[in-house]
């Protein structure tokens, strides 16, 4: 009876889309936008003497410390706030913040702003799309949590083109204009999101049982996070610098970055519907494994096309399916899913943060061997290929 009593407060597909639609924008504002915009904006930052190279790197980092805290934070605040009402919040602070680093009134200033860019994209990332997703049907999860987290690749492709077209017209201005485009999506998402039923149990404040399976799957998650950042931080300076194809042919391969991140989440959605999602992270572990360690081969530019095209695709596709794993493994318990989704987020959060600093470290020690960066990238998703399978003989 209590499967079909939640069955029966699926919202029928009239409400579904247009709260898949608010999860889009929630991901495109507070991940896409948020934290992918600034790799182009950096560069201009610095010319136009806001901040040296260093402090605008430190702004930088600031951005994954607040989503580090956001992630940490998100549910806890599901104790004073509903999550609906915390995700328009989050929508609102992450537009605000844009218009406040049109003005560069000092490094605390930028600082603290990018600080709260990134919390709020923290925030939304572990409640957006639990929150719709537990009013969609299974059979469509997969594809509802693609469309969702379109919304990231959306945002690395945007870095690319929208970007430069606003800086033309200054960056005082192409920071308000990234504000602009935040608040309208805000708006449009507004009214989308799903009033949640009352949970079935009390919101917990650790992670539920089932401990070895979820845990694995935390730790897998983490090293997925290692596995992507050689891409994300260093694909274009391996192309640039590394390879000698100036930072024109660097910034045609980040392109390719984010069509892949667009098409990826769809693709991910639809591959675990179709042979759910344990099997599909088993493939994603693979490809990826596969398509990081390119670069290190040498293959020419078809490689490196093909390389940045899977790791862009499964950038934010990998999410789908490891949302996908928690519903498996934590079912019927909306308030336990939530919990395990904000602890994976902060996994992926923390491990992607160490493995920043780290890889840069060995950049720097090696003399600037690329290689082994995407060496070591290919070897923490092997490992979390070889967790996954441990882990897939146990049953949900």
């Amino acid at each position: 009876m209590d499967h079909e009593d939640s069955v029966s407060r699926l919202a029928p597909a009239s409400r579904t889309w247009p709260a898949v639609s608010a999860g889009l924008c929630a991901t495109l504002v507070g991940i896409g936008l948020a934290r992918f915009a600034y790799t182009p904006l950096l560069p201009a930052v610095v010319g136009a003497h806001w901040f040296g190279a260093s402090a605008a790197a430190y702004i930088g980092a600031a951005n994954l410390a607040g989503y580090l805290a956001g992630a940490l934070l998100a549910h806890p605040m599901l104790k004073v706030s509903s999550a609906a009402s915390l995700i328009r919040t989050m929508m609102l602070l992450a537009s605000a913040a844009f218009f406040a680093c049109a003005f560069p009134v000092s490094f605390a200033w930028f600082f603290s702003w990018r600080l709260a860019s990134g919390f709020a994209g923290g925030v939304l990332m572990v409640l957006a799309a639990p929150t719709v997703l537990s009013h969609v049907a299974p059979s469509r999860r997969g594809l509802a949590g693609g469309v969702i987290f379109t919304g990231v690749g959306v945002g690395i492709a945007a870095s690319g083109s929208l970007v430069p077209l606003l800086l033309d017209l200054g960056l005082k201005q192409a920071w308000m204009g990234l504000g602009t485009l935040a608040f309208v999506l805000t708006a449009i998402a507004w009214s989308g999101w799903p009033k949640a039923p009352p949970p079935a149990l009390p919101i917990r404040t650790r992670a539920p049982r089932r401990a070895l399976p979820l845990w694995l799957l935390y730790i897998e998650y983490g090293l997925n996070a290692v596995g992507l950042v050689p891409h994300m931080l260093f694909l274009v300076d391996f192309v640039a610098r590394g390879l000698g194809q100036g930072v024109q042919a660097g910034a045609h391969y980040w392109v390719l970055f984010g069509v892949g991140a667009i098409v990826g989440p769809l693709l991910t959605g639809q591959l675990a519907d179709r042979i759910g999602p344990r099997n599909a992270l088993r493939v994603a572990y693979a490809l990826q494994a596969f398509a990081v360690g390119l670069p290190a081969l040498h293959l020419g530019t078809a490689g490196l096309m093909l390389s940045s095209l899977v790791v862009g695709a499964f950038t934010p596709g990998i999410v789908i399916l490891v949302l996908g794993r928690v519903h498996e493994l934590v079912p019927h318990d909306h308030a336990s899913q939530k919990v395990a989704w904000s602890v994976a987020t902060t996994s992926f959060a923390v491990m992607q943060a160490l493995a920043a600093f780290g890889l840069s470290l060995v950049f720097q020690s090696s003399g600037g061997d690329y290689r082994l960066l995407f060496l070591i990238g290919t070897a923490a998703l092997a490992l979390a290929f070889v967790l996954e399978l441990g882990l897939g003989n146990r049953p949900p």
